[in-house]
């Protein structure tokens, strides 16, 4: 099993990245995934997730800049960020759970991706 995030970088505020997670050693299109994030000094954060079905939910704090989207036929999710924001600095990773109740509690996600950085800064 294998989750593998690409896209981060460095990015000026008022920017945008498109960061994905391309998955494989599992039926992707039955498994929730969600996006994650962890700056230096604080606690990992739920950013977004999908369902098998699609539906998505977002963190307050990037509700209306960021989007949550798969393509079960490549076996990849994708996080569009636009806006971004210097307090979006950290390191975004993947996870993937059985269910979307499972996928929200980093606790109970099956599987995780390495993380890639994503630091914003001018």
């Amino acid at each position: 099993v294998q989750l593998v995030e690409s896209g981060g970088g460095l990015v000026q505020p008022g920017g945008s990245l498109r960061l994905s997670c391309a998955a494989s050693g599992f039926t992707f299109g039955s498994y929730a995934m969600g996006w994650y994030r962890q700056a230096p000094g604080k606690e990992r954060e739920l950013v977004a997730t999908t369902g098998t079905a699609g539906r998505t939910n977002y963190a307050d704090s990037v509700k209306g800049r960021f989007t949550v989207s798969r393509d079960n036929a490549k076996n990849t999710v994708y996080l569009q960020m636009n806006s971004l924001k210097p307090e979006d600095t950290a390191v975004y990773s993947c996870a993937a759970a059985t269910s979307y109740f499972k996928v929200v509690d980093p606790s109970r996600c099956d599987y995780w991706g390495q993380g890639t950085q994503v630091t914003v800064s001018s």
